[in-house]
């Protein structure tokens, strides 16, 4: 979910096991989503809005860090799809 928010892939390297059950409050920066501002408000304003971005919320509220890298990871790459039709 991380991931969505932050637009690139987050990978957990803090060796914990189990299950965490946790919520954050951030503020979410919508500009380069390129999405029309709703009623009332514009792209501007969501930047303004009071409260931490993501990795500052993640940092303060879990005690965790976001940490920018390089890895390797598995991709998959589909070129072309038709539909081919099927008998009901």
């Amino acid at each position: 979910m991380l991931g969505n928010v932050l637009r690139r892939p987050v990978i957990d390297k803090t060796g914990l096991t189990g299950k965490y059950d946790f919520s954050i409050d951030f503020r979410i920066d919508l500009r380069g989503f390129g999405l029309p501002p709703g009623p009332g408000t514009s792209a501007a304003d969501s930047a303004s809005e009071p409260g931490p971005d993501l990795a500052a919320a993640v940092r303060q509220q879990l005690g965790l860090s976001l940490v920018a890298g390089k890895t390797k990871l598995d991709v998959l790459v589909i070129d072309k799809a038709e539909k081919v039709p099927t008998a009901n």
